[in-house]
């Protein structure tokens, strides 16, 4: 006979952005640690509710939002996790431009929600719930200094950007304040098959994976110069884990140190692809250049390879191979149906 799993023994996390490239990578990776997952999500009959149950049958979803207060302490009060992952945002940068109230409602006050109701439902005294905010390089935007490192000022370049410093800074707030074991990760472009297809990553290779496949003949993107600290996902959410376990709460870079432009993101992708010269394909359009443009992001991890013995695992040529590879595989299923 095997023997009876104690539900109460194992360690409870709590997930926001549950449905998102990281929130998935997240549940995956804590599940196979022996935490027990939950995952809020909004809405009565999302339709992503039976995706995440098909992929991810493990994890127990929590009704919630983050922009009511009363729901996130419903949650935690049902949940009582032992920490929580707050990912959950308005996370695509060009639509914080044509919806930045909700943006800064939800990718900000969010924050600020979260971290109450966990100050409220027990915090550092009774149920010390450890919090992890997911911060982000966009927060550098027009940067400082090169690479930027824990203590560069930030200089936000979107309605994103900017609440995400609202968050950011409400977290360290909040540390200082209550003495939440409340953590951020600054984590720059992190990509992968579960990246979304509007993200320009993704939108490059499974563009390029239906050119090759006869579906599409052309790719239509805006800034081909911009340039990129792109790691891989998976390694990334190993990183936001780790800062969980440490004894002292802080804030961290999590990058690859290396930086790559969309033109280097392209040929790769082209090349794998077996397509030749991107440029012949590839068609400019001024409606995708965002009002603000970040050049050049790059980030210094040494601090969290230093204190909490991260390192990244798949490097640039295999992320894009990674993307390609899945795309191509991924219509061509479609292609059969």
């Amino acid at each position: 006979m095997h023997p009876v799993l104690d539900l109460t023994l194992m360690r409870k996390a709590f997930i926001t952005g549950i449905t998102g490239q990281d929130g998935r990578h997240l549940a995956e990776f804590l599940h196979g640690k022996g935490y027990k997952v939950f995952g809020m999500m909004k809405g009565q009959h999302n339709p992503r509710a039976e995706l995440l149950r098909d992929e991810f049958p493990y994890v127990e979803i929590i009704p919630g939002d983050l922009t009511d207060l009363t729901s996130l302490v419903t949650a935690l009060e049902q949940v009582q996790p032992d920490e929580f992952y707050n990912l959950g945002a308005i996370s695509f940068v060009a639509m914080s431009f044509n919806q930045a109230e909700l943006t800064a409602n939800v990718t900000g006050l969010g924050v600020l929600r979260a971290l109450e109701a966990i100050r409220m439902v027990g915090g550092a005294q009774n149920n010390p719930i450890r919090f992890y905010q997911a911060s982000s390089s966009e927060m550098f935007g027009k940067v400082r200094e090169v690479p930027q490192t824990e203590l560069t000022p930030f200089h936000p370049r979107s309605p994103y950007g900017v609440a995400k410093v609202f968050g950011h800074h409400i977290t360290m707030n909040y540390r200082e304040s209550y003495g939440l074991h409340a953590s951020s990760g600054i984590l720059f472009n992190h990509e992968g098959p579960r990246r979304g297809l509007e993200f320009v990553t993704r939108k490059i290779t499974n563009t390029a994976a239906r050119i090759k496949l006869g579906i599409e003949k052309e790719l239509v993107l805006g800034n081909t110069d911009a340039k990129r600290d792109w790691g891989y996902a998976g390694d990334y959410v190993k990183a936001m884990w780790m800062m969980l376990q440490q004894d002292e709460p802080d804030d961290y870079v999590i990058a690859t140190g290396e930086t790559h432009s969309v033109e280097e993101f392209l040929t790769l992708t082209f090349e794998k692809v077996g397509l030749g010269d991107w440029k012949n394909y590839v068609r400019h359009d001024p409606k995708f250049l965002r009002p603000a443009e970040v050049d050049l992001l790059i980030g210094d991890p040494s601090k969290a390879k230093t204190k909490l013995g991260w390192q990244p695992e798949v490097g640039f040529d295999k992320l894009v191979e990674m993307m390609v590879e899945h795309d191509i595989a991924y219509e061509t299923r479609r292609l059969k149906k």
